[in-house]
């Protein structure tokens, strides 16, 4: 049985899901939560193993949620599940640290895979989602490297393993990866020797002294 935390601002949302997951004998509701800050209080009171998360939230909005669940260690996988889709919402949310990203129009058996998937460990994203993700890997390897995927890129330069610089970053292991893809894509590299080699050849990175 796969227990769940519920996290929404809308009252209507919160009872749907809570019936529809609760009417299943394969998931247990732990409880819910209106808001990012309550969330946090009640993943690490509840220890659930989902957490299915809203984004825009009146107070703490789901991302700063996130973020601030994997730096206090709470070891639940969060499933966004919210009805937008734009960058300003989908990057910042993988980045923080979501197993995955559903919009709310998805049919409830594939809410119930992703959930079972999202326990295991799996990433599960919804098509437009995915979709905006390769887009971001294409992009052009001249573009300048963002200031995570520096922070992370300057780890695994100085010998970090990726749990190593996860654990220094306060994200994922799985969120590492997806910023060494990023890396990859935008340097030209094939694997994280490469990376390093070019970024102290381009000037990204310097030798330290």
């Amino acid at each position: 049985m796969i227990s769940l935390l519920i996290v929404d601002d809308h009252p209507v949302v919160r009872d749907g899901l809570r019936g529809m997951f609760g009417a299943d004998a394969r998931f247990e509701v732990l409880g819910e939560a209106c808001d990012g800050a309550e969330a946090v209080r009640a993943g690490e009171e509840l220890r659930p193993d989902v957490i299915l998360m809203d984004l825009r939230m009146p107070g703490t909005d789901g991302v700063t949620a996130i973020r601030e669940l994997a730096k206090r260690g709470v070891p639940a996988r969060v499933l966004v599940l919210t009805t937008y889709d734009t960058d300003s919402d989908v990057l910042p949310a993988i980045e923080a640290g979501a197993t995955g990203y559903l919009l709310k129009d998805v049919p409830r058996e594939e809410l119930f895979r992703a959930v079972e998937a999202a326990a295991q460990g799996q990433a599960v994203l919804a098509p437009s989602v995915a979709t905006r993700l390769l887009g971001q890997l294409r992009q052009p390897a001249s573009e300048l490297l963002s200031q995570r995927e520096l922070e992370v890129l300057e780890l695994i330069a100085d010998g970090s393993t990726n749990r190593e610089a996860a654990r220094a970053l306060f994200i994922s292991e799985a969120t590492v990866k997806t910023h060494l893809l990023h890396v990859y894509a935008k340097l030209g590299a094939k694997d994280r020797a490469a990376a390093v080699a070019i970024a102290f050849s381009r000037g990204y990175l310097t030798p330290r002294r």
